[in-house]
């Protein structure tokens, strides 16, 4: 299972209302936050959700909005004795990003790890899931992130007793690789069955529509994307400030075939965004006009 809530949905300043735009999410005791804006620890806490947990901590860019909630975050992570150490990544410009937002932060009881993205595209892996970094079209430099999990095939015990192998060579074999024992060698390919689906969330903020975000998006089960303007006469100045409209991705939701769509980042200026769910799932039909703290499990299906 894989725990995702958005922790605010606002964009550019938050409202009493309405934190600004971050996500976390949670699998197999491992914790990863998208963006830090301001506001981000007390949605957290509003959640009932702990900061201290944070293994990962990936930015999407380098505006206030969505970065300037780091210092106090690492802050609290270290008054509740945590020791353990923190990865952040993020576009060039991280380290000195980081280090100049830690002269309020100097002392922390944690190593933090910087890394820097250097493509257009880039992975990378942790234990049991993966995160691919993929290049927007902000007006700085800003990325998406897909968080996926993949499954292994499963284990078909019912033909390893028949293939008579030793019970103790099951868990290379189920991990993929080949054993030999008393002069035989065994494959995994004989032991599991098909591929299994997992799970995919893909994360984009502040940009213009573009193919590689489709691409990235490709079968997402939870495609959460900005929307800051609701309104059809803001289209213009969402092309102006490189932001993205209601409709727009939805568009990119149904052409990249995702499970669902949560809209994000609004506005502050859109009060209302529900006012426009009507006419945006007439292209989307599964979007949701999220709201702080929304949440869901993602399921792996049998």
């Amino acid at each position: 299972m894989l725990e995702v809530a958005l922790l605010g949905t606002g964009g550019m300043m938050p409202l009493p209302n309405r934190w600004l735009t971050a996500m976390m999410a949670r699998y197999n005791g491992s914790n990863i936050l998208i963006d830090c804006g301001e506001g981000s620890q007390i949605a957290l806490k509003e959640l009932g959700w702990s900061p201290k947990p944070i293994d990962i901590i990936c930015f999407t860019h380098y505006h206030a909005d969505h970065i300037s909630g780091l210092p106090g975050m690492l802050l609290t992570m270290g008054n509740a004795e945590r020791t353990e150490p923190l990865t952040i990544i993020g576009p060039r410009g991280l380290l000195k990003v980081v280090s100049s937002l830690r002269i309020i932060a100097p002392e922390l009881p944690f190593d933090i790890s910087l890394i820097e993205i250097q493509d257009n595209f880039q992975t990378f892996e942790f234990d049991g899931f993966r995160i691919e970094a993929f290049r927007v079209n902000h007006n700085v430099i800003c990325y998406g992130y897909n968080l996926i999990i993949e499954r292994k095939p499963k284990f078909d015990v019912e033909r390893a007793k028949a293939l008579n192998i030793p019970v103790t060579l099951w868990n290379p074999l189920q991990k993929g690789n080949t054993v030999s024992f008393e002069g035989k060698e065994y494959t995994p390919d004989r032991v599991l069955m098909g591929e299994r689906k997992g799970l995919k969330v893909t994360y984009c903020t502040d940009s213009r529509p573009t193919d590689f975000i489709v691409e990235n998006a490709k079968g997402a089960d939870l495609f959460i994307c900005e929307g800051m303007y609701g309104e059809p006469d803001k289209k213009e100045k969402a092309k102006e400030h490189k932001h993205m409209t209601f409709y727009e991705a939805a568009e990119m939701a149904r052409d990249a075939g995702v499970r669902e769509l949560w809209l994000t980042h609004y506005s502050p200026s859109l009060p209302k965004p529900d006012l426009y769910k009507k006419e945006t799932r007439e292209i989307f039909k599964n979007t949701v006009i999220s709201r702080d703290g929304q949440c869901t499990d993602l399921m792996f299906e049998d």
